[in-house]
């Protein structure tokens, strides 16, 4: 399903989904669920699954998945900032993409009260974004620090956390925004949300020399996550990786 070092991505963030969702067969929203990767392995698992997304493309590309594995999911296009469900409809809402796509404050706020409102008291939020340090990180990796343009998208970055990418070099990334972890605690909690807590996902493991590598032998792929959820939660490594979780849940 994913390939390369998404596939760290992919299996760091189903191993936090695990722990702190609800058991099946709760239900779960899965705003901006782009074609279904996450809305799928739910489903498969004996969650209903409600997936929204702002293109049109990613909800076929969704729903054929969900045809291929023979499982049932509601999905359609929509709006993070404003979700067609009435409130406390759901056990969990999942952000996985819209806190980074949304680069106003305003509008990420707006989409937290939102998921919020839609939520049964005691439901869970979990959201991801993407670290501040990244493109730093990743033009240093990657050797993209080479090109002028892209230190200056890493200055940006750095100063302001708003990603803008005008040359449209698809290996630079897209339009979003590049948070502070503790800066996406502060907006979840504002939104009302509280036992807010944030966790690293693939953490250290996204820059390991030759990770690849590794990841294909099964003991040392276990030994990794087993060493990135001991250090997940460890301030000084927090925006180390690319992205990071924030659970929140509403209050009964």
């Amino acid at each position: 399903m994913r390939s390369g070092r998404s596939a760290i991505e992919f299996e760091r963030q189903k191993g936090i989904l695990d722990r702190f969702l609800p058991k099946p067969p709760a239900r779960v929203l899965d705003i901006g669920g782009g074609p279904g990767a996450y809305a799928v392995w739910l489903a498969r698992r004996g969650y209903e699954v409600h997936l929204l997304d702002p293109v049109e493309l990613h909800v076929k590309q969704a729903l054929r998945r969900a045809s291929r594995s023979r499982v049932r999911l509601d999905a359609h296009v929509g709006d993070a900032r404003k979700l067609p469900y009435q409130s406390q409809y759901a056990d969990a809402v999942l952000l996985m993409g819209p806190l980074y796509h949304l680069t106003k404050s305003s509008d990420r706020l707006r989409s937290l009260r939102e998921a919020r409102r839609v939520l049964r008291p005691g439901g869970v939020l979990l959201a991801v974004g993407i670290s501040r340090f990244t493109s730093l990180l990743d033009g240093c990796s990657q050797g993209f620090l080479r090109d002028p343009s892209f230190r200056r998208i890493v200055l940006r970055d750095l100063n302001s956390g708003k990603h803008y990418n005008p040359g449209r070099i698809p290996a630079y990334f897209t339009t979003a925004y590049f948070a502070h972890p503790e800066e996406l605690r502060e907006e979840i909690e504002k939104a009302g949300f509280s036992s807010v807590e944030v966790i690293a996902s693939e953490g250290f493991l996204w820059w390991v020399p030759g990770v690849l590598t590794y990841w294909r032998d099964p003991k040392v792929r276990r030994f990794l996550l087993e060493a990135a959820r001991k250090v997940e939660r460890e301030p000084s490594l927090m925006g180390l990786g690319p992205h990071f979780m924030v659970m929140g849940y509403k209050d009964r």
